[in-house]
């Protein structure tokens, strides 16, 4: 790990975009260790019986049909920024054509989460003359491709298992994929005083469930893909269907943002997560209780540097999204059992609104399982 190197790689960003990618991910590797995949045979072996396991009991358990993907990754941590690079430039790609584009050459500081904030490099801000123009926008690429080369690190570092339906991917019909980060299940095992090989099956449990929902869903994909691309589009034009909208140097109209797109994925997120959290409590095969307290502890535990960091990438937002997400499914398990909760893949109109997700029965009423 070579902050400095990490520091000087960005310092380096070039290009027409308002992200250096390539830099990004070289300053991320560069400040994170990749870890050991280092295998034994029984380590090997382990995935494949967790994740064979797990597709057996959640058929059996959930009542729904679905496979997994073929693609089966045990990663290092350069590995998983090597996958995601891509997702990450994928959802830019249009705030960046806003922003280097028809817009007069904004050019803004992008937050971890995407958003676009502090535009710089407009003409309302700037001098005339190109020459500082340029030099603004080199100043924000490298302010952007700091916090990418930033998110693409920590969470390298935290990421257990991902499941990756490959949302926004030049190639939609390629196969999904199912990672996991071994160095990091190996670190969080030893962490939290529990059995690798346990912990290691209990994580392979929880991303097989999202393959379980995605598998279930096949119209899921192109559901949230479609949000997203809505939300974005928001960003980009500021919400102003007339096209009189626009970027600008004094910031995006938030309150003449599209939120719908946004709500909406939301809400299908945390049923996704809250799915995930009841059926696998119900499908794993062994004593769950300490990992789920252990876990969930970690969630919200960490020095301040970590919360911090949480909260810069709305991995708060996540955790209420789990918790959420998981007390309706309580709720609607207890009430009509866990064939009648897979009821909400069968179609996009039996998601959860926001509202029904603080209110079960009403769901109940609605889509009646």
């Amino acid at each position: 790990m070579d902050i400095l190197r990490s520091l000087r790689t960005v310092s380096e960003a070039s290009g027409p975009g308002i992200v250096d990618w390539d830099r990004a991910a070289a300053a991320a590797k560069a400040s994170t260790d990749p870890g050991s995949v280092a295998l034994t045979d029984a380590e090997r072996a382990g995935y494949a019986t967790d994740v064979r396991d797990a597709r057996s009991r959640l058929r059996e358990v959930a009542g729904i049909e679905f496979d997994v993907p073929d693609a089966i990754e045990v990663q290092n941590r350069h590995h998983w920024i090597d996958a995601s690079v891509d997702t990450f430039r994928n959802v830019m790609a249009p705030i960046e054509a806003a922003a280097t584009g028809d817009d007069g050459g904004v050019s803004g500081s992008v937050d971890t989460t995407g958003g676009i904030v502090e535009p710089t490099g407009g003409p309302a801000d700037l001098p005339t003359g190109d020459l500082t123009q340029g030099f603004a926008r080199d100043l924000s690429r490298v302010a952007n491709t700091g916090s990418m080369a930033f998110a693409l690190g920590f969470l390298a570092r935290n990421v257990l298992g991902q499941y990756d339906p490959l949302l926004l991917a030049d190639e939609p019909d390629a196969d999904h994929g199912l990672y996991f980060v071994h160095p990091n299940i190996v670190a969080v095992a030893a962490s939290l005083d529990v059995d690798f090989p346990r912990f290691r099956r209990w994580i392979a449990f929880h991303e097989v469930t999202h393959a379980a929902e995605f598998g279930a869903a096949p119209w899921l994909p192109e559901y949230l893909e479609s949000r997203v691309e809505r939300g974005i589009e928001g960003l980009t034009d500021g919400g102003d269907s007339t096209g009189s909208g626009g970027l600008t140097a004094g910031g995006l109209p938030v309150d003449a943002l599209d939120t719908e797109p946004f709500a909406e994925l939301q809400a299908a997120m945390t049923a996704v997560e809250g799915y995930a959290e009841v059926l696998m409590d119900r499908a794993f095969d062994g004593e769950y209780a300490d990992l789920r307290r252990k876990l969930d502890e970690r969630r919200g535990g960490g020095g301040p540097v970590q919360r911090l960091a949480r909260r810069l990438l709305g991995l708060g937002l996540k955790r209420r999204q789990y918790e959420q997400g998981a007390a309706f499914f309580r709720e609607v398990v207890d009430a009509r059992g866990i064939e009648a909760a897979g009821a909400v893949w069968e179609r996009p109109e039996n998601l959860p609104t926001r509202a029904e997700l603080d209110d079960p029965a009403a769901w109940l009423v609605r889509v009646d399982p």
